[in-house]
């Protein structure tokens, strides 16, 4: 067991939460990541955080989301409103940063669609992926269904929370 997985076993209940609430926006995911401590091994609290969240209801969902930076977005408004992630946020979706500023508008604009059709901003796993293969990825899903879209975006919330654990330090 790590240090710091047992530094979060040890910490107080809303520590703890704000702490995993950081890997992950939705309260009632991180309160419940709380409640499931104390977990014996990395795999465990992996394994806890995808059975929580297979648990979460659409308006947990979305308040996940709510926390994340629009990819493409100006990157002042980023480390202001998302100062607690924004480091990781930064490392997430540093394929963008290199991009072209027609990909990088093809983006904003991309989200700013995605954001009108379903309610809310574009979530994927950005780690890997170069700002091209992000918007090939935002225009392809712009053709799914709401009920689909809704799956593979938590989806894709769920690999960027277990990315966010793996990096958790108190």
């Amino acid at each position: 067991m790590t240090a710091d997985l047992n530094q979060l076993n040890a910490l107080e209940s809303a520590d703890a939460t704000d702490a995993l609430q950081r890997c992950c926006g939705a309260a009632r995911w991180a309160r419940s990541m709380a409640e499931a401590r104390p977990f014996q091994s990395q795999s465990e609290l992996l394994d806890t955080a995808d059975a929580l969240w297979a648990q979460m209801e659409r308006e947990d969902i979305l308040e996940a989301f709510s926390h994340h930076p629009k990819i493409g977005a100006d990157i002042e408004s980023l480390r202001r409103k998302f100062a607690s992630t924004q480091s990781w946020s930064s490392q997430e979706q540093a394929g963008v940063n290199q991009a072209s500023e027609a990909v990088l508008e093809a983006l904003r604009d991309g989200n700013q669609q995605y954001e009108h059709r379903f309610g809310y901003i574009f979530i994927v796993c950005a780690s890997g992926k170069s700002a091209q293969e992000m918007l090939d990825l935002l225009m392809a899903r712009l053709n799914n269904s709401p009920e689909e879209e809704l799956t593979i975006a938590a989806g894709e919330q769920a690999k960027i929370t277990r990315l966010r654990l793996e990096k958790l330090s108190l």
